[in-house]
């Protein structure tokens, strides 16, 4: 670290060199700094300060004197004072006909005192953790949420209620209604664990925080089923990613009647032909291009080593085009759901 008084120094023998009818680089080689370190001190006209977190600084002028700073500590600690914060404090002397120190500085000398805890009697908003659950098989962890279909006429909307398996991305279950409820959800909930069944098997349904999935209707479900319930942070959009995205495909399907549904029949006989495509057509970029039914219905391996075997033979028959090897055919064996920065291999959301 180079001080002010080095800096200005340093300065006034270049530009004495200089004047003399020497080279500025090379008297800055002389003094051992660079042409452009010496630009740089005096670009602005004036030799600049160091301004480096490490460097020697002189003492602001403005600095507040001890019995300036007595007085804040004296204000925050006085019984009218002592449950407010310093955002409070400084107007309140301002109504007063006083000023001690900004806001800023009161926040400062009490965060050097170590004081700046919070004031007041409420208590301090923690933050809910992530929910993180992982899946090696079907029927181990669900997702669900509700979109709003356009109907008829501007304003009217159906409610699509869906459910997605984490592992597979397969729908096990959905439902079109014309108004959001915790009972419809317990129904479709039921519904599908009855068709997949998966009675004694440990499941995880996972949700954002909306009223259908917190009402009394589904939590009794839940429990009656021994289903574990799982949510998403509150004001997080992106904890249920999985069912964001399948609804994202939905609406960007190019029959996807954008203008709206005229009747509710009608967005139920759209769902039911994309709910028969996705699961068994759509080739899932997040399942190495299978369809969720081959996944969920344990057909992975089966695919997968045929593919294998097509993709060693084009190989075999002409080398030379190969030099990489044939493209990696394997899928992970979990998928995470909302999965911690320190897990290695998992799947995402595609």
């Amino acid at each position: 670290m180079i001080g002010t008084s080095d800096r200005k120094r340093a300065v006034r023998l270049i530009k004495e060199a200089t004047n003399a009818g020497a080279r500025t680089a090379s008297a800055c080689r002389e003094m051992g700094i660079s042409m452009r370190t010496f630009q740089r001190w005096t670009q602005e006209g004036d030799v600049r300060t160091d301004g480096r977190p490490g460097a020697d600084h002189p003492a602001p002028k403005n600095k507040l004197t001890p019995q300036e700073r007595q007085a804040v500590l004296d204000t925050v600690h006085s019984t009218a004072y002592r449950s407010l914060p310093p955002s409070q404090i400084v107007p309140a002397l301002a109504d007063e006909g006083r000023y001690i120190a900004s806001e800023s500085t009161f926040y400062r000398i009490l965060r050097e005192e170590g004081q700046q805890q919070r004031r007041g009697r409420s208590r301090t908003r923690k933050n809910q953790p992530l929910s993180t659950h992982c899946a090696t098989g079907p029927n181990q962890v669900w997702c669900w949420d509700i979109t709003w279909l356009p109907g008829p006429a501007k304003g009217v909307y159906y409610h699509l209620y869906l459910i997605l398996d984490l592992y597979s991305r397969k729908v096990v279950g959905w439902e079109i209604h014309e108004e959001e409820s915790s009972e419809q959800a317990a129904q479709l909930l039921h519904r599908a664990y009855l068709r997949e069944k998966i009675g004694g098997v440990s499941l995880v349904l996972h949700s954002d925080n909306g009223s259908p999935m917190k009402g009394a209707s589904l939590v009794e479900t839940l429990y009656r089923l021994g289903v574990v319930k799982s949510h998403s942070r509150p004001r997080v959009s992106n904890d249920n990613a999985y069912v964001e995205s399948i609804f994202r495909t939905c609406k960007y399907r190019p029959d996807y009647p954008y203008k709206g549904f005229a009747t509710l029949g009608d967005a139920r006989a759209w769902v039911l032909k994309f709910e028969n495509w996705y699961n068994t057509e759509h080739k899932h970029s997040g399942l190495k291009f299978m369809t969720p039914q081959q996944r969920h219905c344990g057909e992975t391996d089966h695919v997968m080593d045929n593919r294998k075997t097509v993709y060693e033979a084009a190989r075999a028959s002409n080398p030379r085009r190969w030099s990489r090897g044939i493209r990696d055919w394997n899928l992970p064996k979990s998928v995470w759901l909302n999965p911690e920065r320190d897990i290695g291999d998992f799947e995402v959301a595609a």
